[in-house]
């Protein structure tokens, strides 16, 4: 089957939302390719706090499409709501520019915008990522719903294209170095977030004009209107129209939330109160709680307004296979933080003459997509056409393995690294090949397995809920990316201060109150770090505890597909 015939089986609609989507994960993927690094080179963050936040805004971003969700699908209707998110974006990466562009006159003013413009990315996303994704499982009647699986893989090919293009382009205008002394010019990362924003104005302009014309069902009916304008012809026969949350069950969710947020900071933090405001304690504290808290109300609320059994199994199945892949995208989004920080300090970047700018190692993730999309669109075509196609859950669990399998390599190509050996770049490439290929198992599959099981009247809303696994995971993502243990360049500036950080590490000499400053100036560490009560003493140890999360997850979602496919009742 050719890539022209590939296009023909699929409504031009697909390609509307294929393009809006790629310029949107441009602007998303430019700006989170350059982002930690912004943070500690230009507004003095050290680096663990700035793991954290990133964790935490990346969970934010995947929260407030419940929000959106629910605004798209009760008030506004997805065009609506994608051109509002699309316009925040554009406004958020121009704020950072701006806080780029401000950093050396007033450190304090730059991280006021940067706090602002994030803000605004954060309900940005909020409102596009839902609603574009319920779009393209609109675009398919009842009868063609199996086409969903490769539909959503060639859409996410538009993702990773260009993922591809703002993580070439922002780290290459936006994270220069000299090529003579290695010094970072900490006042380019401006050009990086400028370039992310006009991405950003072109796609919100393409779907604009586009959407009238190709957004529409076979019957030429625009999708994705105000939800008022909804007409029986939407829904399933003898689905109800319009999402309906009785008073107690809102009263319900409301109290499940507000005792779940303090077992979750209590958990988290060690403490009930507020009286830590640090700002990696204040996001673990606050922010992530608030996400774990709100997923498990909002599917008590959800699950309440289901109508019959079948309904609420199917549901039950977005829920069981959104907790599973937490643990994939805490591993995946290590890409941002500490593989980012490893590709800066310890790895090689040497290609065939060319020193790769760090912020650009994630690239390999948007080539290998571009790559690969079609390849596997078509392999689960020809396993369908077989009978052969694995059932949604068992592709994800299979995506998990992966995952597991490139952690595990990785970890044994660091294991006799030392503090100051330099990895080799080939292997951060494989670790991103492996990663993108448990990717394509398991992202597309998920979204397209909402599209096939979430009753129409909150599509989006379910949406929104699928994509707090992504938020859960990318908090996780946060709090594990802290632990990194200090690599080449932490030594190297211990030694400038006269210090040997491994016996600092080792408690073989204790610091004076004068060393102790000097080390929280230069953000270097004093202790080792830890994850559940064990110490992380090298980048084995690190990478490993990825092994175990997600390949234990692996084998437990593996084994209960059978179960899960039963529930589907009917749908794989």
């Amino acid at each position: 089957m050719s890539e022209v015939a590939a296009k023909q089986s699929h409504p031009k609609g697909l390609w509307v939302l294929f393009g809006t989507e790629m310029w949107e994960r441009f602007n998303f993927y430019g700006m989170r390719a350059i982002l930690t690094l912004f943070m500690v080179n230009s507004l003095l963050i050290k680096e663990a706090d700035a793991a954290i936040i990133y964790g935490g805004f990346l969970a934010l971003c995947y929260l407030t499409p419940l929000l959106g969700g629910f605004i798209s699908d009760k008030y506004i209707g997805n065009r609506y709501s994608i051109m509002l998110g699309g316009t925040l974006m554009a406004i958020g990466q121009f704020l950072l520019f701006i806080s780029a562009s401000t950093f050396d006159s007033s450190i304090g003013s730059a991280k006021l915008f940067m706090w602002i413009a994030l803000f605004i990315i954060i309900f940005g996303n909020g409102f596009f990522k839902p609603n574009i994704s319920s779009m393209v499982g609109s675009l398919y009647p009842k009868q063609e719903k199996n086409k969903l699986d490769s539909a959503f893989t060639i859409f996410y090919m538009g993702i990773n294209i260009g993922a591809f293009l703002g993580q070439f382009i922002c780290p290459w205008v936006g994270d220069v170095k000299d090529a003579e002394t290695g010094v970072r010019d900490i006042f380019a990362f401006k050009w990086g977030f400028l370039a992310a924003s006009i991405a950003m104005i072109i796609g919100t302009i393409t779907f604009f004009m586009l959407k009238n014309k190709y957004v529409v069902t076979p019957e030429g009916r625009p999708i994705g209107g105000l939800p008022k304008n909804n007409g029986a012809e939407d829904f399933e026969e003898g689905e109800t129209q319009t999402a309906k949350f009785t008073g107690t069950a809102v009263g319900t969710a409301i109290g499940i939330f507000a005792a779940l947020f303090f077992v979750f900071r209590y958990l988290l933090v060690g403490e009930f109160g507020f009286s830590d405001v640090a700002m990696g304690q204040l996001i673990k504290g606050i922010i992530y709680p608030f996400i774990y808290s709100a997923g498990i109300a909002l599917a008590y609320l959800i699950m309440s307004s289901a109508e019959n059994k079948v309904e609420r199994q199917r549901i039950w199945v977005i829920y069981i296979v959104s907790f599973f892949i937490i643990f994939f995208w805490a591993a995946f989004e290590q890409a941002g933080s500490s593989l980012t920080f490893i590709a800066d300090n310890q790895t090689d970047r040497n290609i065939f003459g060319w020193n790769m700018p760090p912020s650009m190692v994630q690239i390999f993730n948007g080539i290998f997509v571009v790559m690969l999309a079609l390849p596997f669109s078509l392999l689960w075509d020809k396993l369908r056409a077989n009978g052969k196609e694995p059932v949604s859950p068992l592709k994800q669990a299979m995506g998990l393995a992966l995952i597991a399998l490139s952690y595990f390599i990785i970890a044994h190509n660091v294991k006799d690294l030392g503090n100051s050996g330099l990895l080799a770049i080939k292997w951060l490439m494989l670790l991103y090949l492996i990663q993108t290929m448990g990717e394509l198992c398991l992202s597309p599959i998920g979204l397209s397995l909402v599209g096939k099981l979430a009753p129409k009247r909150f599509a989006s809303l379910l949406y929104g809920v699928f994509f707090i696994s992504n938020a859960a995971g990318y908090a996780l993502a946060g709090s594990l990316g802290a632990i990194i243990p200090a690599t080449g360049d932490k030594f190297q500036k211990a030694e400038t201060l006269g210090v040997n950080l491994q016996d600092v590490l080792d408690k073989k000499v204790t610091l004076t109150a004068e060393q102790v400053a000097l080390f929280e100036k230069e953000q270097l560490p004093m202790e080792y770090t830890s994850f559940g009560g064990f110490e992380i003493h090298n980048l084995y140890e690190f990478f490993m505890v990825f092994v175990v999360l997600c390949g234990i997850a692996a084998v437990i979602l593996a084994v209960l597909s059978p179960r899960l496919k039963k529930m589907m009742n009917g749908i794989t």
